[in-house]
């Protein structure tokens, strides 16, 4: 993610009312909205200020509506700070006239006539437009005419994130694991132990490569591949002295080299990178020359080239089969699975509807390509087509995260690793094909207790050849560049 000088990915609280410290974010991210974890809905996209239909509403009585308060947002919010309500019934809900106060009667947020909230249905009403919330305060919901209570709830202090009701509109209030605007609560989860050493180093020299390095793939164990987001830039590392990792200084890579779309031009926004032996492919949330407009893309590069600016020689455009998402929340990881892998463990194809069958796509190479979405934490598969620009979409599935940062496939275990940045608080989970064929969480890991909460953006694992003492490498690639360093090395279990 493309950030200007000085930003920072820290969540940050305001200590009163009408203080606003705003996230340190390019402006126009959207705040983190569609759920996380087992609760995530496949595509959805986000949408502040509307209902969502539920799967399975909670019936209070047959016929009867039930609308609670079910997450509060007091501080950083987008646009700022909000109340959703949630319909526990199983019948809509008519909320024309009714009023969200905080602990002051004065200020009231009344609902537009005409506004319905379906059973199980979520409508986040952003009552910043009337007031704001304060650090010690309330939210409370009242009927038509703004009388009769019908639920509220208090804290002493902001959240690190929302606050927000586990079980949806039922549950207690408690500290959400992510903010979920419109969706279902992010209810936190337990989190397993790093599976690996707790150790972690710096890995690259000071100031070496500064802001905005994001995505990393390993070729080998002597080459590891990083891309840059702004300028959009690709480097091949190689090893240095002390574990470190440096520009390689032979074939013009000491200084990276510029990307530039197949007509020679723009700035690919690139977020990831995956080395195959299809190729070395880059993921892309927009053109920097034109910022302001969503541009996801894959994007291949022919990394034997002599020359000191790279043009793509293959691009995917997945705009039009993608959600429609804000410029900074697009395509952030990508990875590459073998086919044999795939078929070797019953993955289903989602457009066909039956095992997937490699044949079904003639011309899409030897595997699938994984790519991660920011603003829904949802990973796409797609077939290639290699000459054109053509691709099918072949599945999708929750990342466990709202929004997903890096992609790593592990060869050696079988999984596919997830990974959010410091608003997940540097986790990870792996993911792996279950007995229907689709993607499932298997676990969920905190970041090695060595590692600070960095805004890493880039992950890879290195080749099991590398394995020493029963573990492999671990890189780290940090956006923020903090301290001057944008690579950090830990240690993997080589066996799970």
């Amino acid at each position: 993610m493309l950030r200007s000088e000085g930003e920072c990915a820290a969540r940050r609280r305001s200590p009163s009312k009408g203080l606003a410290i705003v996230r340190k974010r390019l402006p126009g991210r959207v705040q983190l909205v569609v759920a996380a974890l087992s609760f995530i809905a496949l595509g959805l996209s986000g949408a502040p200020a509307s209902a969502h239909a539920r799967t399975q509403p909670q019936t209070p009585a047959a016929g009867q509506a039930a609308v609670r308060i079910n997450e509060v947002e007091s501080s950083d919010g987008t646009p700022g700070d909000w109340v959703e309500l949630v319909n526990t019934g199983s019948a809509a809900a008519d909320l024309s006239g009714w009023v969200v106060k905080d602990n002051d009667d004065a200020h009231a947020y009344p609902i537009a006539a005409g506004t319905s909230l379906p059973a199980g249905g979520y409508l986040a009403l952003d009552v910043e437009s009337s007031f704001g919330l304060g650090g010690s305060d309330s939210a409370r919901l009242f009927g038509p005419g703004g009388t009769t209570l019908v639920d509220s709830y208090k804290w002493t202090t902001h959240a690190t994130t929302t606050y927000g009701r586990c079980a949806d509109g039922t549950g207690s209030f408690t500290t959400t694991a992510a903010p979920t605007k419109g969706a279902p609560n992010a209810c936190p989860t337990s989190w397993a132990t790093w599976p690996g050493g707790s150790t972690v180093t710096v890995a690259d020299g000071s100031n070496v490569f500064g802001t905005n390095l994001s995505g990393l793939s390993f070729q080998d164990a002597g080459v590891l591949w990083a891309v840059k987001n702004g300028p959009g830039t690709l480097y091949r590392l190689v090893p240095d002295t002390g574990g470190k990792w440096r520009p390689d200084p032979t074939g013009g890579w000491a200084s990276g080299k510029a990307l530039n779309y197949r007509n020679g031009t723009g700035d690919p926004d690139a977020e990831g990178v995956t080395f195959t032996p299809d190729g070395l492919f880059v993921a892309t949330e927009r053109d920097n020359d034109d910022g302001n407009v969503s541009l996801p893309r894959i994007v291949r590069f022919d990394t034997s080239s002599t020359a000191g600016a790279l043009n793509a020689t293959a691009e995917w455009n997945l705009t039009a089969d993608l959600p429609a998402v804000e410029a900074n929340s697009g395509l952030e990881g990508i990875t590459w699975i073998p086919d044999t892998f795939l078929t070797g463990h019953g993955f289903r194809d989602e457009h066909t509807g039956v095992a997937y069958d490699p044949a079904a796509y003639p011309d899409h190479g030897s595997g699938l390509f994984f790519v991660g979405l920011e603003a829904n934490g949802t990973v796409y598969a797609y077939a290639l087509d290699r000459t054109g620009g053509g691709y099918h979409r072949v599945a999708g599935f929750a990342s466990g995260f709202p929004a997903v940062m890096e992609l790593q496939f592990e060869p050696a275990t079988g999984r596919l690793w997830a990974v959010c940045d410091n608003t997940c608080q540097g986790r990870s989970t792996t993911l792996g094909i279950d007995a229907q064929g689709r993607f499932a969480i298997t676990a969920r890991y905190n970041r090695p207790t060595g590692l600070s909460n960095h805004n890493n953006e880039g992950f890879a694992i290195a080749p099991q050849t590398a394995c020493v003492s029963g573990r492999k490498p671990v890189v780290w690639a940090d956006d923020d560049n903090d301290g001057g360093h944008a690579l950090r090395a830990g240690t993997l279990n080589c066996t799970p």
